[in-house]
């Protein structure tokens, strides 16, 4: 089993900055991608970040040139960097990984969420 945890979420004003981590632990072969969600009140979850096992990174459009995906992989863990906050980034975050097995399997697993408030 592989147990995700994240942090670094919590109230910024508008225009500041966060940096959220996810860790993984467990039984691990090895970590493909790994990306970022978040939901909004009323709305549904939408990718906002995701980086490969080669480091090939994707965005939504609403973050690019704000927000910054990386990952560690000899600690497991990803980050993802939000500066230029806007109010509209007000959500739950959410991490992810695909966990890969020896035998080739690979396992979708999520964060518990991190709330992020962006507000004066």
């Amino acid at each position: 089993q592989v147990h995700l945890v994240e942090s670094g979420g919590g109230l910024v004003q508008p225009g500041g900055s966060l940096r959220l981590s996810c860790a993984a632990s467990g039984s691990i072969f090895s970590i493909n991608d790994m990306g970022w969600y978040r939901q909004a009140p009323g709305k549904q979850r939408e990718l906002v970040a995701a980086i490969t096992s080669g480091g090939s990174t994707n965005y939504a459009d609403s973050v690019k040139g704000r927000f910054t995906i990386s990952r560690d992989n000899a600690k497991n863990t990803e980050y993802l960097q939000m500066n230029s906050l806007k109010p509209e980034d007000t959500a739950v975050y959410y991490c992810t990984f695909v966990v890969a097995t020896s035998e080739g399997y690979e396992y979708d697993y999520w964060g518990q969420g991190t709330q992020v408030t962006v507000s004066s």
